[in-house]
């Protein structure tokens, strides 16, 4: 069987997902050209050798409909030989990008393959493919969960209230996630993975001057008197300073065989070693990272202490919390370089943004074994171990 290697991983940077935004003028298609231009002149193949492209959008809409993907590779210049897909498994849609193009080139299927991802949160806002009255579950949904499925931030106020995380931690986590990020920017510790755009150098949510006092200030963003009323445990402390903003951005990374990146010339940043997906509760929804976290781990036969570094996705501070209380990790290994809460999640395009960052940060820190994992809507997570080269 063969392995699985990255070989080049670039992103933009992440500006707000609202009019106005740093990037807000530039379409989602020509965000995603952009990386994947970038990815092919710094990785210095030929994209006619590339078999497929395998991209991940939520908001399958508008903008970003017709599959997104195809259309940012010709607008990128590619021939119109090399394909390409888009496939949604919401926030995880380009992780799992990631683990289709690595399980195709295992399977021989591929030789050269790049997984991506773009969501424009300014053009293309969340829900924009759920019109107004439309059912988009269905009876059979309604039928189990009689008393009704809830939106997401409510899940992350039932995880805290599960696992008893206060306003503070959830506040203290996302101030650290603030400065981490800060600091990176200061040490030239994302300069390997952005692709600059249009004069825009930096990630536009990162907030060097966040602190807990700040963040205190804040209301509840999801209070609702219903839910209030139905879920007697929530005690209303998730805000938007603790929870990831809306972004637009595109990531890219370039995937391949050892054997093929040998005759490349091609050289490897990390190795795909081990995946997994599951399903967990909906209702909680944001819960899916903790068993994800242990299947993963058992199929790469590692335990939690050989993991030298984590990226698990900052939905929200409450779902890292949790997830960190049920395995044990050290926090001190999690997001090193800031997460989504200040560098931002712009949906379709996060499981690769991580992925990026994850395998520079390897790179910096001599790190032999790193674990990514992702919540994602409807009670899903993907994972996967990367293994440094």
């Amino acid at each position: 069987m063969r392995d699985t290697v990255i070989v080049e991983a670039v992103r933009t940077p992440m500006g707000k997902g609202k009019p106005g935004g740093a990037l807000a003028h530039v379409h989602p298609v020509e965000l995603l050209a952009h990386t994947l231009r970038t990815l092919v002149d710094r990785a210095g193949v030929d994209p006619e050798l590339i078999d497929d492209v395998i991209g991940g959008t939520v908001d399958q809409v508008g903008e970003q409909a017709m599959n997104t993907t195809r259309y940012a590779v010709l607008s990128a210049g590619f021939p119109d030989t090399v394909p390409a897909t888009t496939v949604d498994r919401q926030c995880g849609s380009s992780q799992q990008a990631v683990h289709f193009a690595a399980q195709g080139v295992i399977s021989g299927a591929y030789d050269l393959v790049v997984a991506c991802g773009v969501e424009s949160m300014s053009r293309v806002p969340m829900w924009s493919n759920v019109p107004a009255g439309k059912d988009p579950f269905g009876p059979g949904v309604a039928e189990r969960y009689p008393e009704g499925l809830v939106p997401q931030g409510i899940s992350a106020e039932l995880i805290a209230a599960k696992w008893s995380i206060t306003r503070e931690q959830m506040d203290a986590f996302a101030v650290a996630s603030h400065h981490k990020a800060a600091d990176a920017w200061n040490d030239g510790l994302f300069d390997a993975e952005v692709a600059t755009l249009e004069g825009v150098t930096r990630d536009e949510c990162v907030r060097p001057g966040s602190t807990p006092e700040i963040l205190a200030g804040l209301r509840s963003a999801y209070y609702d008197p219903g839910f209030a009323e139905r879920f007697p445990q929530i005690e209303w402390n998730v805000t938007a300073g603790n929870a990831s903003p809306v972004n637009d951005g595109a990531s890219a990374v370039l995937i391949t065989s050892s054997e093929t990146a040998a005759r490349l010339g091609l050289r490897p940043l990390a190795r795909l070693h081990s995946f997994a997906v599951t399903g967990s509760d909906p209702l909680l929804m944001l819960t899916g990272v903790i068993p994800a976290t242990e299947k993963v781990l058992r199929r790469a036969d590692l335990t939690l202490d050989d993991i030298d570094l984590f990226e698990v996705n900052e939905a929200f501070s409450s779902v890292v919390l949790a997830w960190q209380q049920e395995t044990g990790a050290d926090l001190a290994k999690v997001n090193v370089h800031g997460g989504a809460i200040a560098l931002g999640h712009p949906l379709g395009a996060s499981g690769t943004r991580l992925t990026t960052t994850l395998v520079h940060a390897m790179r910096a820190r001599g790190a032999r074994y790193a674990l990514q994992t992702m919540c994602e809507a409807g009670g899903l997570a993907n994972a996967m171990v990367l293994e440094g080269l």
